[in-house]
């Protein structure tokens, strides 16, 4: 409810679905505009505007860029039936009464719309704005606003289809070739929603005599254009690493998942505002720049009908589990479990933002001996299958 002026008690704008969320192309904004004033006022007519715009503003040095585009244009005059209008057209509105426009208007179809947004140096806003002219006086003016979002349906083949790629740098020491440094990554598919996972299966080469680290981030692209210029503005949402790779070494990564978090979709039909989003995997490599590949990827409404890919590895990691839980366990195994219960020692900080230190294991010098196994004679019926020992 808001407070106008001494004359107007309430001037508001309410929607029909206050439990509607948002909207999409097609679907109708309707609602009614309430009136109620303190004292006998005249009004020459009450008019109802459906506004989205695209807004582009930020200062390059000293000049200011500005940019707008309209999505949305529609404007209605609006009226009371059965109430007696004056000579001059005016409706006399009284105290102690409430007084009710009603209105509704469809949104374009697809294509049209673009979904609402609000950025550092943008935003597309969407809103219902309501006008009350009175003779000799101010108009007046309230407005509500409403949220778009454009369905994206990411089941199309195009991004459903696998992306990857193969980057390598070599690497230098006060002008002396110090080895190089390799990566090659790949996803199954470009398009995902929000809570999704991506499973990432890539590969790390290092020949150079540092210790380096591989790490995958999703990055969000915001493009804004005004005056003829672009402007970009680059944000990390969320990441994953992996461990430290020693000098002639290498790791692979296999269905390493990194998580979707909570954000829009991406902005594809804006003439002004454009909102990409990649898969950015790279390696951390101290005293040089980082070796980074980007793989597009599309955020949508419409999340993936097909059975997922890191369910079904879920599952067969787990049946694999269980399949060998019957087997005793080797020699390498206990060696490894070995390591694993040793002291961590630092190795190095990581410089690449407010990631934990990296640790390496200090082996132990003295392993325990491998377990002694004795055979056991079993009586083995005469109808069953023959089993073999390993």
């Amino acid at each position: 409810m808001v407070v106008m002026t001494k004359k107007v008690k309430t001037f508001e704008i309410v929607f029909s679905d206050a439990s509607k969320s948002c909207y999409s192309s097609g679907d109708k904004v309707a609602g009614r505009i309430v009136v109620e004033v303190c004292e006998v006022t005249k009004v020459s007519a009450v008019r109802v505007l459906g506004i989205g715009c695209a807004k582009v503003d930020y200062t390059k040095g000293k000049q200011r860029c500005r940019e707008e585009v309209d999505y949305l244009r529609y404007e209605e005059a609006l009226y009371l039936d059965g109430q007696p209008r004056d000579t001059d057209g005016s409706v006399t509105f009284r105290p102690g009464n409430k007084y009710e426009f009603m209105f509704g208007f469809e949104l374009p179809q697809q294509g049209s719309l673009v979904s609402s947004y609000n950025g550092k140096f943008g935003s597309v806003q969407y809103y219902v704005k309501a006008v009350m002219e009175r003779p000799s006086q101010t108009s007046l003016e309230c407005k509500k606003e409403f949220e778009v979002e454009e369905p994206l349906d990411i089941n199309t083949p195009d991004l459903l289809s696998p992306v990857g790629g193969v980057k390598e740098k070599k690497v230098t020491c006060m002008f002396i070739p110090d080895g190089q440094v390799a990566l090659q990554a790949k996803i199954d598919r470009r398009g995902f929603c929000e809570g999704e996972y991506i499973n990432v299966n890539a590969k790390f080469e290092n020949t150079c005599s540092r210790i380096v680290i591989p790490k995958a981030a999703i990055i969000a692209k915001h493009m804004y254009q005004a005056n003829g210029r672009t402007k970009v503005w680059r944000q990390k949402l969320s990441s994953v690493r992996g461990n430290h790779i020693i000098s002639g070494m290498c790791d692979a990564w296999e269905g390493k998942s990194i998580r979707v978090p909570k954000i829009r979709p991406s902005i594809l039909g804006c003439d002004i505002i454009r909102v990409e989003y990649t898969l950015m995997i790279y390696v951390h490599i101290p005293g040089s720049d980082k070796l980074s590949l980007e793989l597009p990827l599309v955020i949508g409404t419409i999340p993936y009908s097909g059975f997922s890919s890191r369910c079904s590895s879920m599952s067969s990691q787990g049946a694999s589990t269980h399949s060998m839980s019957s087997q005793p366990p080797s020699y390498s195994d206990i060696i490894r479990d070995e390591l694993l219960d040793t002291p961590l020692v630092p190795l190095l900080d990581d410089y690449d933002g407010s990631d934990s230190p990296i640790f390496i294991h200090a082996p132990r010098v003295h392993l325990a001996p491998p377990p002694a196994y004795s055979e056991i004679a079993e009586e083995r019926p005469t109808s069953g299958c023959l089993l073999q020992v390993c």
